[in-house]
C-alpha cells in the first residue's frame, strides 16, 4: 500500500481514520471520528462531517460536503458540487434537530450538482444525473435524472446504459461491452 497523502492547507482531525493510499487535497476538512477507507480521493473544499463512513476506493470530487448521518460504501463517485441533506425539517434556530440518514451502495455514482434529500438509499451501481434532484431510493442499476429525479433506464456495473429491453428482474445486468 502507499502512504496517506494530506495537501499543506487541509485540516484532518486527529481522531479520523484514514485508509492507506488515501489523497486529501487542497482546503478539504475531515472532522472528528470520521472514517474513510483505503485508496480514496478527496478533492478541493470537500468537507467530511464528523462520525461520516467513506468506503474504499471512493472518488469526491471539489466542492463536495458529505454531512453526518451519511454513509458511502466502496467504490462511490460523487461529481463536482454534489450536495447531501440531513435534516428534512431545517431551521436555523432549532438546535435539537434530528438526522435523517443517506446510504449510497457500493459502486453508486452522483453526477455533478445533484441534490440527494436525506432518507434515501442509492441502490448498488445506481446512476444520478447531474443536475438531479432525488427524493426517493434508487434501485440497483437505475439510472435516474430531473427534479424530482425518475428512472429513465438501467447502467451496467461498468457505468454503461444497458440495453432499454432488459428488466429490472434480469441479473446479472450486462451491457455487452464490458466482462463485468
Amino acid at each position: 500500500m502507499t502512504k496517506i497523502q494530506i495537501h499543506d492547507s487541509a485540516e484532518v482531525h486527529p481522531s479520523s481514520q484514514i485508509g492507506e493510499g488515501t489523497r486529501i487535497w487542497h482546503q478539504a476538512q475531515v472532522m472528528q471520528n470520521a472514517e474513510i477507507g483505503n485508496n480514496c480521493n478527496l478533492g478541493k473544499g470537500v468537507f467530511i462531517d464528523a462520525t461520516v463512513i467513506i468506503g474504499n476506493r471512493v472518488k469526491i470530487q471539489n466542492g463536495v460536503s458529505v454531512f453526518r448521518g451519511v454513509t458511502v460504501e466502496d467504490d462511490c463517485f460523487l461529481g463536482p458540487h454534489m450536495v447531501f441533506t440531513n435534516d428534512l425539517t431545517p431551521r436555523s434556530f432549532n438546535h435539537d434537530f434530528e438526522i435523517t440518514k443517506t446510504y449510497l451502495k457500493r459502486g453508486t455514482s452522483v453526477g455533478a450538482n445533484a441534490t440527494l434529500v436525506c432518507g434515501i438509499t442509492l441502490g448498488e451501481y445506481s446512476m444520478v444525473g447531474a443536475g438531479s434532484v432525488v427524493t426517493k431510493d434508487v434501485a440497483p442499476h437505475a439510472l435516474v435524472i430531473g427534479n424530482p429525479a425518475r428512472v429513465v433506464g438501467q447502467v451496467c456495473k461498468c457505468g454503461k446504459r444497458i440495453n432499454p429491453s432488459s428488466s429490472v428482474d434480469d441479473f446479472p445486468l450486462k451491457c455487452g461491452q464490458c466482462k463485468f
